[in-house]
């Protein structure tokens, strides 16, 4: 909990804070604070001010003290008050007529005998109190190594100082009764002060150290939350809440305060609908309750020979169904009576969500990126030799025209040449190819006016 002046935040983040250590005028940040709604209010006349007061000293542990000395003391003062043996120190967080409602609440007697506040405290006391509170943490870790060293089945949590420094007391869990007699000896021969050792239960424990709940807000015990009520796990089965120990877990350990928040209303709930244990009869067979939903008024039943189809009916429904199997019927099936799902229903609508505040899309992460395929290297190669194939097959048309041109039957004029065949025809004295005729189509002179000759030889060559 904290002010509005401590929430303001800094140009690096950090909290900036009210500059009151604590005690802002709100007194909101303060464990366990008490609002003082009568503090504009004045007494009616001839009505004295109540002269006690309450003071707050380390992690939230209060305390009742009576003025006697008649100081003007406000919220946020810090008092040297009675002790045994010196004095603390500590600041006051209640004054006024609340006090006396705050000691009924905590069944203490506002006319008994109470301690007493000596001054308010000096800058000498404030630099010894502040000087004994800087050496808790390294003494807690020398306290818990000592207590390993006798293994003790036991756990120093918190180390709180006297205000004058002549005093620790030593805050420790166990789970049954341990003897540090030995260990007393042990601190007080290595701190050199009065040891006090106070044992607490595991939720007192949460409730002084504080801390974040699963929730995300800090702790009920350690803001708010003073009287600490046994919780069952029948709690958690009245609200359908599955029994994982280590979500029904708060902090302590324990089972969390906050099961029994909604409990009387899931109770309240429960009483207009059937048992759990219920069974209908049906000519089709038994049916048992397998879940219920307690707000919606909904049963889900399924058949003993069919257990995997669950069939959903109305409360009513089965007050019905069972006051017919009191008077020894049974009903042709649980189909006949099943609801029908809502189609309208919070669910099967669709979400969108509009971005208002100017920020990214909420669902930028659910679809993924449509990358570019990058093409294989084997369609690349086919692709290269595929014109390559096709400019030979280009190149021979007009040679083929030509021979057609000049009369010539040559079939092996459409395809591509080889150099050993020769792509021309052969010359009057031999069967040496022409190499200036084969080749390559496209570099092919223009052919001489001897270009008949060949073709003439051939048929002289036929007809012998």
């Amino acid at each position: 909990m904290a002010c509005t002046n401590c929430s303001t935040g800094s140009k690096d983040g950090t909290p900036k804070g009210c500059k009151n250590n604590g005690t802002c005028g709100t007194d909101s940040c303060n464990k366990l604070s008490v609002f003082d709604w009568l503090s504009n209010m004045s007494l009616p006349g001839g009505e004295e001010v109540f002269n006690c007061v309450e003071v707050r000293f380390k992690n939230g542990r209060k305390d009742f003290y009576r003025n006697n000395e008649k100081l003007t003391l406000s919220m946020g003062d810090i008092v040297a008050t009675e002790a045994s043996p010196g004095h603390d120190i500590g600041i006051v967080t209640l004054t006024g007529e609340l006090v006396k409602v705050q000691m009924k609440k905590k069944n203490a007697d506002p006319n008994g005998e109470v301690l007493k506040i000596y001054r308010k405290a000096t800058q000498k006391d404030i630099d010894i109190w502040s000087e004994v509170r800087n050496r808790e943490e390294p003494m807690k870790v020398i306290a818990r190594e000592l207590a390993i060293k006798l293994n003790l089945e036991m756990k120093i949590s918190d180390i709180e100082f006297q205000g004058d420094g002549s005093k620790a007391t030593f805050y420790y869990t166990a789970n049954d009764r341990v003897d540090f007699r030995q260990l007393i000896k042990d601190y007080a021969r290595e701190f050199g002060i009065r040891i006090e050792m106070k044992q607490v239960g595991f939720r007192q424990e949460a409730a002084r150290l504080g801390g974040i709940g699963s929730c995300g807000r800090e702790l009920c015990c350690s803001t708010w939350l003073t009287d600490f009520r046994s919780v069952n796990t029948s709690a958690a089965r009245y609200q359908q809440l599955s029994l994982n120990p280590q979500k029904l877990a708060g902090q302590c350990g324990k089972l969390k305060c906050c099961l029994n928040y909604e409990l009387d209303t899931y109770l309240d709930a429960l009483k207009e609908l059937p048992d759990l244990d219920t069974k209908l009869y049906t000519e089709k067979g038994d049916a048992i309750c397998q879940k219920v939903d307690i707000f919606k008024g909904l049963m889900w039943f399924a058949y003993t020979n069919n257990m995997a189809h669950w069939h959903v009916i109305s409360a009513d429904q089965v007050k019905e169904i069972i006051d017919l199997n009191k008077e020894h019927k049974r009903i042709a099936a649980l189909e006949d009576y099943a609801v029908e799902p809502d189609t309208t229903s919070e669910d099967s609508i669709e979400k969108s969500f509009q971005n208002v505040v100017g920020q990214d899309s909420l669902t930028r992460f659910d679809k993924p990126k449509n990358k570019k395929k990058r093409p294989s290297s084997k369609k690349k190669k086919v692709t290269a030799d595929a014109p390559a194939a096709e400019k030979p097959a280009k190149a021979a048309k007009p040679n083929q025209n030509r021979n057609n041109g000049n009369g010539g039957n040559n079939a092996n004029n459409n395809k591509p040449v080889n150099k050993q065949q020769g792509g021309g025809a052969p010359k009057e004295g031999g069967n040496r190819p022409n190499n200036k005729q084969g080749g390559n189509n496209n570099r092919r002179k223009k052919p001489s006016n001897n270009n008949n000759k060949p073709s003439s030889d051939n048929k002289n060559a036929d007809k012998k």
